[in-house]
């Protein structure tokens, strides 16, 4: 493999290449991953390094500087695309149960899902609130930075091998209907209803660069702030804090929390397994 040229004992300079490719990146096409977990950020370059055949970190960002499109399939490379429809089922079983009668006390409300990927949670939040009887007094945001992931999500189509999966996901959630009910099946894919994204605008949106998208009565954005740097993950919270109406909700990853960040007390929790919470009217 290409990135064995990287052993231990030169592992600080790695870092330090992996720090001026990030620094080139953000300066050539403005898309900041110098706050992201270095962890991930060195996993992603050095799958990059083996793929393309490349020897050095230096030569990935020499190709990436003058290879838009090169650089747009190491883009594919950094952005976060691991998703499934009711991934963590209990999560969306809270969400019916705990938040969806609060939204029932609104005569139109508006929801951010940021970081969409390519839309299969978006898909699984339009049918509940679909179920629920309030898909038509919404406005979803779907935002992501990787175009190409919301194009595939504004498509809604998906391969048909993981619908056992989604299935099971789907019951546990406590779907009330089939999950086969929204989508139909063709040549090995699955392509859900139109009805179902009626309601959603998919908005290229950068959680690192951008600011408030819209205000809004819930955020759901599960499963980034892991891949972030802890001031990278309270500047987001605070942005999140501001698109929030009083009371909004805001629902993270289960692996996520705002325990022992700065906006701990700008929170209340509502359910701490599913880690869903509140804005507090200060």
């Amino acid at each position: 493999m290409a990135h064995s040229t990287y052993s231990e004992s030169n592992s600080d300079l790695l870092n330090i290449e992996i720090q001026l490719l990030l620094q080139a990146i953000f300066l050539r096409y403005g898309y900041d991953f110098r706050n992201y977990s270095k962890a991930h950020i060195k996993r992603r370059v050095l799958h990059r390094l083996g793929t393309s055949m490349l020897s050095s970190v230096s030569q990935l960002q020499d190709r990436i500087l003058r290879d838009r499109e090169f650089f747009n399939e190491f883009l594919d490379d950094l952005s976060i695309n691991v998703t499934e429809m009711f991934r963590d089922p209990e999560f969306y079983k809270s969400l019916r149960e705990k938040i969806i009668p609060k939204l029932r006390t609104y005569a139109f409300f508006k929801i951010w899902h940021a970081g969409c990927s390519t839309g299969e949670e978006v898909y699984s939040l339009s049918i509940l609130l679909k179920e629920e009887g309030l898909l038509d007094r919404c406005q979803v945001y779907a935002t992501d930075f990787n175009r190409k992931v919301l194009g595939i999500a504004k498509d809604g189509v998906y391969q048909k091998s993981e619908i056992e999966q989604y299935e099971k996901n789907y019951l546990l959630s406590g779907g009330t209907c089939k999950l086969s009910d929204y989508y139909k099946s063709r040549y090995g894919s699955i392509i859900f209803d139109k009805e179902l994204s009626n309601k959603i605008v998919f908005a290229d949106h950068n959680l690192v660069t951008d600011t408030v998208f819209a205000e809004v009565n819930l955020v759901l954005c599960r499963n980034v702030l892991i891949y972030f740097e802890k001031g990278l993950q309270d500047k987001v919270i605070d942005l999140f804090y501001e698109s929030l109406v009083p009371s909004g909700i805001l629902c993270l990853g289960t692996k996520e929390s705002i325990k022992f960040s700065r906006h701990e007390n700008f929170f209340e929790i509502v359910d701490e397994k599913q880690k869903i919470f509140k804005k507090k009217i200060l």
